[in-house]
């Protein structure tokens, strides 16, 4: 039987069933290239030129080979015998040294006298004779990671936007970076960097995105800009996350991110407004390993009510109520100064009467501002540690009265802010001056 006349396709028909193939074809190809030579994506082998030509001449299952093969969107887990742990400390080294890496590259503070923010008499009035700050006068120290302190309501976010050029002052003046604050030029702008209290970003743009843009009104471009997010994504621990929208992203990841848009200039003064307060415990530990890491690269100025959190990262603080600067200096010494030392003395078991002798004892001595018992302890408050420390054992023997424990409590920040601010007080307690090249690379003398 002859076939040969019907066995025949028409053409048309032909390029019907294969046009939605190549559609699919070239449509992959496409999208597996794009996706290759993002900045961000990992693959397998380590080598994107690998997987371009796999992608453009194994056909249609070369795109199919690179997305269910090719990527790598781990997150770097060690293999082997090592453990989760193990890897964990890995990969938290390698971060901290490679962030380490790229802040020595960028521009170093210079070592001068010169403050990094000063103030003279800076009072900002709102109609119906409200004063938010007044007559502030502020020095702070180039390099340090500086604390403002305040209750709500303190004046705190005020004197940010005075400095940052997003308000103007009614009275007095001031320079930040050594440029004239309540200026119009650009020169503030290119010399801070701003994370507002309460950061709001585009959700549907990704992280990296907002970086290149904040970068571009800085005047970055090309391979600069590229080179200058990776290393802000690297510093605030976003790089894995840098393709991700933010729509996406956890609270704390927004405030790295505003962390991040703040520093993609290399700012001499880092402005931040209460960088934690909205934080849960571990957003609010990588926020502050974040700011004590730019120690020595940028001076940070940071407003808060969270007093923990400055005891960890600030050299010097500036504690403000009612709009009035109250006391300044470093916290060693305001503690010194203000807080009221306090000695705890634990009688040891089965000792009958012993509280009370230990008691009587402390009590009526010249350096004993007040005594205070528990059931199982007896808390000395001392004007003079220097005096009290050395005569407290002697009454101890002396009473007959043998401790299970003697310490000296280290008094915080808080007793200090409480001392000063809780009862409402606006009287200026003399600062505490310490020349700025006096400090060391913690702000300490």
């Amino acid at each position: 039987m002859n076939l040969s006349h019907n066995a025949s396709i028409d053409p048309a028909t032909i390029a019907l069933i294969l046009l939605p193939v190549l559609i699919l074809q070239v449509g992959l190809l496409l999208a597996a290239l794009y996706d290759l030579f993002q900045e961000d994506r990992r693959v397998r082998g380590d080598s994107k030129i690998m997987w371009a030509l796999i992608i453009g001449f194994v056909n249609l299952f070369g795109p199919l080979a690179y997305f269910f093969i090719g990527r790598d969107d781990s997150r770097g887990a060690e293999s082997g015998d090592q453990g989760a742990n193990g890897a964990a400390n890995g990969a938290a080294k390698a971060a901290t040294d490679s962030i380490a890496r790229i802040l020595a590259t960028w521009p170093t503070l210079p070592q001068t006298a010169d403050a990094a923010v000063v103030t003279t008499g800076l009072t900002k009035r709102y109609g119906g004779g409200i004063v938010a700050l007044n007559n502030l006068d502020l020095t702070v120290p180039s390099g340090s990671i500086f604390g403002f302190l305040g209750p709500n309501g303190a004046g705190k976010t005020t004197t940010l936007r005075l400095l940052t050029g997003l308000a103007t002052a009614t009275e007095g003046s001031g320079t930040v970076a050594g440029v004239r604050i309540g200026g119009t030029g650009g020169d503030l702008a290119r010399n801070i960097g701003y994370l507002d209290q309460d950061p709001r970003f585009y959700g549907w743009m990704r992280g990296r995105e907002l970086l290149s843009m904040v970068g571009q009104l800085h005047g970055l471009h090309g391979a600069e800009l590229r080179q200058r997010v990776g290393e802000v994504l690297e510093i605030v621990g976003l790089t894995e996350a840098g393709h991700r929208r933010i729509g996406g992203y956890s609270g704390g990841m927004r405030q790295r991110l505003g962390i991040g848009q703040a520093l993609i200039n290399q700012p001499r003064v880092l402005f931040l407004d209460e960088p934690v307060s909205s934080l849960d415990p571990e957003g609010r530990r990588d926020v502050l390993e974040i700011i004590s890491r730019l120690r020595g690269t940028a001076t940070v100025f940071m407003s808060t009510h969270i007093l923990n959190d400055v005891e960890r990262v600030c050299d010097r603080v500036a504690i403000l109520n009612f709009g009035h600067l109250v006391v300044e200096g470093p916290i060693d010494e305001l503690l010194d100064r203000y807080a009221q030392p306090i000695y705890e003395l634990e009688p040891e078991p089965r000792q009958p009467g012993a509280i009370d002798r230990l008691a009587a004892a402390m009590t009526g001595q010249a350096w004993a501002r007040e005594v205070r018992t528990t059931p199982d302890t007896v808390r000395v408050f001392v004007s003079d540690p220097k005096v009290a420390g050395p005569a407290i054992l002697p009454l101890v023997v002396a009473s007959g009265v043998n401790l299970v424990r003697y310490e000296r409590a280290r008094p915080s920040l808080e007793d200090v802010f409480m001392r000063l601010v809780a009862d409402g007080s606006t009287q200026v307690a003399p600062p505490v001056a310490v020349p700025a090249w006096g400090l060391d690379g913690r702000g300490r003398q």
